[in-house]
């Protein structure tokens, strides 16, 4: 039995011209006229039986003739352009009124078109939430703009399989969106997420299954609530982005014997251990501890190093004085106090097992006393945040990548302020290598149960192959021409002026558009509760007030610690 009833009064006209993905319908009836809108849903009959076209209407136009005889009258003709959008089945296998973004035929020449009544509306939003319910994999998100009573869910498999972008300029609600996603992950009893919280605003998110850590700053020490990402832990190409001056003529040098020497520190620690027999396998960038100290002592060694030369008389080494520069550097970094979280000087940090204990913060879900951890990146110096970020997801990758596939267990990583670190234009060095971990990890993270959600107000500033990768958009409020223009070409073309609404959404109201939404839908995202903190600061209700506090000598103090007091 249809959905619809096909009701007189709602027709609008007949089809006066099909193409493969849209239709022309000209207007017979000028009262329903005024009930249609752009991004309404109309209804059209299609050839074959049992099935209803769902089209969007993509433009409303008035057409005026020559006048009539004699009289004043003008000819007039109204048109509707309409943007096909799926098809509704009467029935599909043992469920009924089931909704299918497919075509499953186009309507032919003066088939009839039909404006959504608000009982059709309402049957048909529920039809949309009844097929997600009724599967294991629905998210609820909010409600539908058009019928504020039926429920939007999405689907939470495709969702995070084929990546999401999430935008919106500030203000929009971007931030309470990415709260009420972390809200509905954190239900589930096997949930297991990362979110790289870059100002700390996630942290009055709470509840089960939701855990907070912080990279340590400069005067933390090595506690269960902070992380530490040892130098170690990056590989050559990472170290070198951040130690070596590409425009020093002696940086090939310093490369080679940087990487040679850290081998030999790295054998050294593994032969120490009792762990002779991978000590020949490792390479440059296997993930093993060694001595930074130990380090600068060989490499000072061999900037100092004097050699017999003619008649026993010394001369210096091949590569006496080449290394200063790059010595420095790295002493400068290891004493630096902001970069705690890299070069903390605590033992600990140089057991064999520390890796294991560290993906074990990141990677375990809820099931495993893991679940959705929110990092707080909030004192990470921001000449580093890019190599930082990028080395937490490039660990949860490999990691992935080496587990056994009937193993891995899904892991959802959200990039908030992406355009920090996933630049569109790279700068220096580190943000080159930021870049390259995460489009990898666009291209091939769902191969190894990885799926990325990107997270900006400006996706004009990220990497175009990354948001390319991703076939799921919530677009709120935009704002910027520019930004505007990225997310309209990034959107399927059969929307037609669908992305036109960018700029003049609600605060909380978004565009879902994707493979996890059975629709492209305008929709009210839920609050989440608590809501993250707002960066938003009332400047005008502040100013008012007849007293405020002056932290000026805290501030102050923290700026010279690197650390808030």
């Amino acid at each position: 039995m249809s959905l619809f009833e096909f009701k007189n009064d709602f027709l609008i006209g007949n089809v006066i011209a099909v193409d493969t993905a849209s239709i022309v319908v000209k207007v017979e009836n000028d009262d329903v006229l005024s009930e249609i809108q752009v991004n309404n849903l109309v209804v059209i009959k299609a050839s074959k039986q049992r099935q209803t076209l769902i089209g969007m209407v993509n433009k409303i136009i008035r057409k005026f003739g020559e006048m009539v005889d004699d009289s004043d009258e003008i000819e007039k003709d109204d048109i509707v352009k309409i943007t096909l959008i799926g098809t509704l089945l009467d029935k599909f296998g043992t469920k009924e009124n089931v909704f299918k973004r497919t075509l499953e035929s186009v309507p032919e020449i003066t088939a009839q078109c039909y404006v959504m009544s608000n009982e059709d509306l309402s049957n048909f939003m529920s039809v949309l939430s009844v097929n997600a319910e009724g599967k294991d994999n629905s998210l609820k998100i909010g409600n539908y703009t058009l019928n504020k009573e039926a429920i939007a869910y999405l689907d939470g498999n495709k969702l995070f399989q084929k990546h999401a972008v999430i935008v919106g300029s500030t203000g929009s609600g971007k931030s309470c969106t990415v709260a009420t996603l972390i809200e509905e992950i954190a239900k589930l009893q096997s949930s297991n997420a990362v979110v790289f919280d870059i100002h700390g605003e996630y942290e009055p998110i709470t509840g089960e299954n939701i855990k907070h850590y912080k990279i340590a700053g400069p005067s933390d020490n090595v506690e269960d609530e902070f992380i530490y990402l040892p130098y170690w832990l990056l590989t050559y190409e990472e170290m070198t982005s951040m130690m070596i001056d590409r425009s020093d003529n002696n940086a090939p040098n310093q490369a080679m014997i940087f990487s040679r020497t850290v081998l030999e520190c790295k054998r050294e620690f593994l032969n120490n251990i009792q762990k002779t027999d991978i000590a020949e396998d490792i390479t440059i960038d296997s993930p093993i501890p060694y001595d930074i100290n130990a380090l600068l002592r060989e490499l000072n060694h061999i900037n100092e190093e004097m050699v017999p030369g003619a008649n026993n008389k010394p001369k210096k080494g091949d590569f006496n004085g080449t290394l200063s520069r790059f010595i420095q550097r790295l002493e400068n970094k290891v004493m630096d106090k902001r970069l705690n979280f890299l070069f903390s000087s605590d033992e600990s940090l140089l057991n064999y097992d520390y890796m294991f204990e560290l993906c074990s913060k990141l990677m375990l879900p809820a099931s495993n006393n893991g679940g959705v951890k929110i990092i707080d990146f909030s004192e990470v110096p921001s000449d580093v945040l890019p190599l930082v970020v990028s080395l937490v997801a490039r660990l949860i990758f490999s990691v992935q990548q080496w587990t056994d596939r009937e193993k891995i267990n899904p892991i959802a990583i959200f990039c908030d302020e992406a355009h920090l670190y996933i630049p569109q234009n790279t700068k220096q060095g580190m943000e080159t290598q930021s870049l390259t971990n995460f489009e990898r990890i666009a291209k091939e993270g769902r191969k190894y149960g990885i799926g990325l959600v990107v997270i900006t107000q400006r996706p004009s500033e990220v990497d175009r192959t990354v948001l390319s990768q991703s076939s799921n958009f919530i677009a709120m409020r935009l704002t910027n021409a520019d930004d505007q223009n990225v997310i309209k070409k990034l959107l399927p073309d059969s929307l037609g002026n669908f992305g036109e609404l960018l700029p003049i959404l609600d605060v909380g109201e978004a565009l879902v558009v994707g493979d996890a939404s059975l629709l492209p839908s305008r929709i009210n995202i839920n609050r989440p509760n608590p809501e993250p903190n707002s960066a938003t600061i009332g400047f005008w209700s502040e100013w008012s007030k007849e007293n405020t506090d002056n932290s000026l000598d805290v501030a102050i103090e923290s700026l010279r610690r690197q650390t808030k007091i």
